[in-house]
């Protein structure tokens, strides 16, 4: 944990991608809502994440630049191309994963998984690989719109902040699956299928 948390003022600056990459937590705006982020590939820095929002059983979103850095995570390619057409949109489709990949699924088998529109946060992830995300708050408690928000859940329990303004008007993105080459939406959002 560190002593105060660092505060960049967009998700270009090049020390957020460094934090990331050394394995740091953080708040970042993602395409639709702000999120608690950390590398996908990094084993501790996830379980850290999961550990600083207090949920089990209930893995977030993982965000990538493209597919091929998903299969590349270990994510069930078949599942990912037959929703490839959905993306780039905010819309995360559940697909199978590898079970070695446990420690992003939480026993599960299966996770949420985005390609966001949105260039500044696909520069980012083409520079960190996948993010796993989860929206910032607490269980049951609404989701933070602004960085003042959030500190006030996370304070220095996490390691940056990237200001992306106020994210009330944005929604949470769609849930979906594809099942038989249909789209199943689980919870309906920011997209509209």
């Amino acid at each position: 944990m560190s002593s105060a948390a660092q505060v960049f003022d967009t998700i270009s600056d090049p020390g957020v991608a460094r934090l990331l990459l050394d394995g740091s937590v953080g708040i970042i705006p993602t395409d639709t809502l702000y999120g608690l982020a950390a590398r996908a590939a990094d084993k501790k820095a996830v379980a850290r994440l999961y550990e600083i929002k207090g949920r089990e059983g209930k893995p977030g979103t993982i965000i990538a630049a493209s597919i091929d850095q998903l299969i590349d995570l270990g994510l069930d390619a078949e599942d990912l191309r037959a929703a490839e057409h959905l993306w780039p949109n905010p819309v995360s489709v559940v697909v199978a994963c590898d079970p070695a990949a446990q420690y992003l699924h939480q026993g599960l088998g299966t996770l949420p998984v985005r390609i966001p529109k949105d260039a500044q946060l696909i520069q980012l992830l083409t520079q960190t690989g996948p993010l796993q995300t989860t929206s910032a708050n607490y269980p049951g408690l609404p989701s933070a719109n602004t960085v003042a928000e959030a500190e006030a859940y996370f304070g220095n329990r996490i390691d940056f902040y990237v200001d992306g303004g106020d994210r009330s008007i944005h929604e949470p993105s769609t849930i979906a699956r594809v099942s038989d080459g249909k789209l199943e939406v689980l919870r309906q959002g920011a997209f509209r299928a």
